[in-house]
């Protein structure tokens, strides 16, 4: 044990210290990302050192402090001088597939991780103030995003890339099979509706989001179902939602806001729905007790340092009594879905 009572093997020491180290670490391995060394090692594994250098076309020197970081991680290894990924290298980043954690990790290194440098002046102010590096007057990233859309798109292509890892625990329920028209609110560029239709044939779903980031579904979503995902460009809170649904899903929509514009959107809800109508609120859950849940711990500091000022990864029991408040019944939470994800639904 050390002056400060700790000691090696203590696993909240060995957390402490890779936690300082990480913010460089990751940034190492997305810089490894957008030079494709994943991808370049999946094809030409065992490559060695030059081999990389030709690939990567950066300085011998730079290059080898770089593969040596990303090498501290795991996540590429090397055996006498050649180098290779890991397992789970290979799995999650050597693809350019729609699912690729690669698409994630750009995405939180453009747009997420910039802004914690904010934390401290955020959360003290009690407001978003990362947004001010974002041009425009809007109070949410989501609509100042719509002026570049260029980012916009990077934006997105890790929201879809994220939830795609985690989509098939929600499509695959057995609620969604007496479900005939979906409204899918702040339902992004279609990922989740496209593969819910794909997965439940009756199904159409309607994706309501925002004109500039319903245009991103144009050439994704309906492109593919055009006759089963169409798209109601608006304004969520503002505009009327869309009537003849039965079903109204809220998918990692509802933990960007307070508990009176949650309150507000589940009433519009129940409005739209006719009697029986069921609704679906899936996304992270932290634990009951606020205390663990990583995943929902980066999301609820994106959320009030620059997403929008609010929210957080509500507990299941949150979302419960704002359902029951909005005039829901039978409702009940399904835990213990991926990465800290809950569903709770309930019923007009």
């Amino acid at each position: 044990m050390d002056r400060y009572g700790t000691h090696d093997g203590d696993p909240v020491l060995e957390r402490f210290h890779f936690l300082v180290n990480a913010p460089a670490l990751f940034n190492a391995v997305a810089t490894a990302v957008e030079l494709r060394v994943f991808p370049f090692l999946a094809e030409h594994p065992h490559s060695g050192f030059e081999e990389i250098r030709v690939h990567t076309d950066m300085p011998a020197h730079q290059l080898r402090v770089l593969l040596q970081a990303v090498c501290s991680t795991g996540l590429l290894r090397r055996e006498n001088g050649r180098y290779f990924n890991s397992d789970v290298a290979g799995a999650l980043l050597a693809s350019d597939d729609e699912d690729s954690w690669g698409h994630v990790v750009v995405g939180w290194k453009e747009v997420y991780y910039p802004a914690f440098a904010h934390m401290t002046k955020a959360l003290k102010a009690g407001t978003n103030l990362a947004l001010d590096s974002y041009p425009g007057d809007e109070p949410t990233l989501y609509q100042r995003l719509s002026r570049n859309p260029e980012l916009e798109a990077v934006f997105h292509r890790a929201m879809s890339a994220f939830t795609l890892q985690s989509v098939d625990a929600l499509v695959d329920r057995e609620e969604f099979a007496s479900v005939r028209r979906l409204l899918d609110v702040g339902g992004g560029d279609g990922t989740t509706s496209a593969r819910l239709v794909a997965r439940h044939p009756d199904l159409v779903s309607t994706v309501f989001d925002m004109p500039s980031v319903s245009k991103l579904g144009e050439d994704k979503a309906v492109a593919d179902y055009p006759d089963r995902v169409e798209l109601y460009p608006g304004d969520i809170f503002n505009d009327v939602f869309p009537v003849g649904a039965d079903a109204v899903l809220f998918s990692h929509v509802l933990e960007i806001f307070s508990e009176d514009q949650i309150l507000g959107l589940l009433k519009k809800a129940y409005a739209s729905l006719p009697e029986g109508g069921k609704v679906f609120v899936y996304g992270y859950n932290v634990s009951d007790d606020e205390t663990t849940g990583i995943f929902g711990a980066r999301l609820g500091l994106y959320f009030n340092v620059l997403a929008s000022g609010q929210g957080m990864a509500y507990p299941a029991g949150d979302y419960e009594d704002w359902l029951r408040r909005a005039g829901f019944g039978d409702v009940k939470t399904i835990t213990g879905l991926p990465y800290e994800h809950g569903l709770t639904l309930g019923v007009k």
